[in-house]
């Protein structure tokens, strides 16, 4: 049975996060969305904590679930599309680390997975006597990354450590500004309990398989959500029962329970190409390494960006064809954006639309990944041929840069937008 996976989330105790950031809020769009099982994030601030304790019970399969009570209201308020879907929540944590190691200070960002809410109590007792964890759902604690993990193993063996968005500059495990050149030189010899990495919004499986120092770890992806709606921008896909043992398993054999992921069009990512947003330079590694990393505007250094981070490391070429799948999406609200030719896609006539499809089809994933474009085209003829030309990855592309997203678009620009449009209203 196929299971959509989302670990990285976060609550409303995180820095720059939505209000509906509740456990509601995820449960409620995580069906709206297509997932079956959401990571919690932010277990070890002690009001999230609590939360957690209160409001999630365990299950078969070693899974938690939002309570009845809590669950039944927002039943009753989705369509009959989505309603019946199972959530599960597993306790997550994102982690900041900031120490030096090497000569070199080492800002990392790791993900945990906990199997059970003692273990988590256990990890928090540990760490709060390390760093504040009251500050931030995502706390920054100054110890180096491979203490994280021994104390991590320490508390249960069983715990998944995915060192997350490893590309991204600033706080990636192989990050240009802060990060390594391998998992060894971060991890010495707690390397074999590094399993499974996170590609992060700006890089893909494909980019990944050209450092063979990845060689039998899981690619993972997940959304990094900083508000419900933001679940499942990217996603793992997993086959097998809806349990501990099979996410565990899955994440540390790399076997065939890991199914692949479901990915950004790397280019969207916000630090996939080179660059500097003040001056509003973006760079290709060829254009970086002429430039000799400096802004040509301002004569500062660039910010060397994820594609150029995998040429540096990378030993060996892009590879024709993935052993796991891996489909691309963009958001459905980007995509009625895109179609309704308005930049926010949050605007109320907007989410309406939105609702509406999930109304008619069912999840957003069902609608981005399964739902016959004849069924879609049928309701708009538009979002048909949108939907077909993503699933085929016929999409234009502008890479992100400096902290800047990407932007992916359906059609070439306002005009060819137009005159499809046009064209379809008339058949």
């Amino acid at each position: 049975m196929e299971h959509i996976v989302d670990l990285h989330t976060h609550s409303h105790y995180s820095r720059a996060t939505s209000k509906d950031s509740t456990l509601e809020g995820l449960y409620r769009w995580g069906k709206i969305k297509g997932i079956n099982i959401i990571g919690t994030g932010d277990f070890t601030h002690p009001q999230w904590f609590l939360e957690l304790r209160e409001k999630l019970e365990l299950v078969e399969g070693g899974l938690y679930k939002l309570k009845d009570d809590l669950a039944a209201p927002i039943n009753a308020q989705l369509p009959s599309s989505v309603r019946d879907r199972t959530i599960r929540f597993i306790p997550t944590v994102e982690i900041a680390t900031i120490y030096k190691k090497g000569d070199k200070v080492r800002k990392l960002h790791q993900l945990i997975v906990m199997p059970d809410l003692a273990s988590v109590a256990a990890l928090n007792e540990r760490l709060e006597r390390i760093g504040n964890l009251k500050a931030d759902g995502r706390p920054i604690l100054g110890l180096d990354s491979k203490e994280l993990l021994r104390h991590t193993l320490e508390v249960n063996p069983d715990a998944l450590y995915i060192p997350a968005h490893i590309w991204t500059p600033w706080f990636g495990l192989f990050g240009s500004k802060s990060g390594f050149d391998s998992i060894r030189e971060a991890y010495d010899e707690l390397t074999p309990h590094v399993r499974a990495i996170e590609t992060g919004l700006s890089s893909d499986p494909a980019m990944n398989a050209r450092v063979s120092g990845l060689e039998g770890i899981a690619i993972t992806s997940h959304s990094d959500a900083h508000s419900p709606i933001k679940l499942g921008r990217e996603a793992t896909v997993l086959h097998g029962d809806a349990s501990w043992q099979d996410l565990r398993g899955a994440l540390t054999t790399n076997d065939e329970r890991l199914a692949g992921t479901i990915e950004f069009f790397p280019e969207e990512g916000k630090y996939h190409a080179d660059g500097h947003r003040v001056c509003n330079v973006r760079f290709t590694p060829a254009q970086t390494r002429a430039a000799s990393g400096m802004c040509p505007e301002c004569g500062k250094p660039l910010v060397v960006g994820v594609n150029y981070r995998v040429e540096e490391l990378a030993d060996r070429a892009l590879p024709r064809t993935i052993s796991k799948q891996v489909e691309y999406i963009v958001p459905l609200t980007e995509v009625l954006a895109e179609l309704r030719g308005v930049k926010s896609a949050a605007g109320k006539v907007l989410l309406a639309d939105y609702h509406n499809l999930v109304a008619a089809f069912g999840s957003e994933f069902d609608i981005l990944r399964t739902v016959p474009v004849e069924a879609i085209h049928s309701h708009s003829p538009l979002i048909g041929l949108a939907i077909d030309r993503i699933r085929n990855n016929l999409v234009h592309r502008e890479s992100g840069y400096d902290g800047v997203f990407g932007t992916i678009r359906v059609f070439k620009d306002a005009q060819e937008r137009a005159e499809k449009t046009a064209q379809l209203s008339l058949l």
